[in-house]
């Protein structure tokens, strides 16, 4: 019989910014991608506020392809940078691009843009939350030991209403033995605290796939890993 855990939810927050997403060095490097010529006399505390004022006196698409250009250097072409420069003014392609693994780093480049052009470009809505997971025997556990994302969603989906967005797209891959998606699904987890019998989690992810569990508090269930 597959081992039940209880899932406790610490913490359920509505972030509009990744931690850490862009720091003092992004910024430099995306005024020398604008030909500024002063970097280095710019005081570091307005560093971000030059970057985005320099920025703003772009058109939004063309602000759009530099954030692009930057963030996926040569894993785009140029033909593919200028069609989300455009589709991402309208569309929140940090939900709906076809390559899961770039969902984090679009959402990014929409805050970034969001913040710049103040709310011509979509709204940026990313999820945090902490939970425990307890189990009956310490042994039970190691089904989160490596690589433990696959398991936690399977787990997750458990307090979830059953036409959540998880559940509808990846109902093969949650009951079968290979998700690799899950891996670009959560964007950052943490262990953030470890007991003989429970392991406390912090997951950050988009909005798109984990709003349902705002309204949960406790519940148990069932997972298991890919290795299985």
């Amino acid at each position: 019989m597959p081992a039940l855990y209880k899932v406790e939810l610490i913490k359920f927050s509505t972030i509009t910014e990744l931690p850490n997403a862009w720091n003092l060095e992004h910024y430099k490097d995306l005024l020398e991608l604008m030909d500024y010529d002063a970097i280095n006399e710019i005081p570091l505390a307005e560093l971000k506020e030059t970057c985005l004022i320099l920025l703003s006196e772009n058109d939004p698409t063309e602000s759009a392809e530099i954030i692009l250009k930057y963030i996926f250097n040569e894993r785009l072409n140029s033909g593919q940078i200028e069609n989300l420069s455009n589709e991402m003014q309208e569309e929140k392609v940090y939900e709906e691009y076809a390559d899961l693994s770039f969902h984090e780093e679009l959402f990014n480049a929409t805050q970034l843009l969001y913040e710049t052009y103040n709310g011509k470009f979509p709204y940026p809505e990313a999820v945090q939350f902490t939970f425990k997971v307890t189990a009956n025997n310490t042994e039970d556990l190691k089904v989160f030991a490596s690589e433990p994302e696959s398991a936690l969603i399977r787990l997750l989906v458990n307090g979830m209403p059953e036409n959540t967005l998880i559940n509808r797209l990846y109902h093969e891959q949650l009951e079968g033995n290979g998700f690799e998606e899950s891996k670009n699904i959560i964007w950052q987890l943490k262990k953030e605290e470890t007991e003989a019998n429970a392991i406390t989690f912090s997951i950050i992810s988009s909005s798109y796939w984990f709003k349902d569990l705002k309204y949960t508090e406790t519940f148990e269930g069932s997972t298991y890993s890919d290795e299985v």
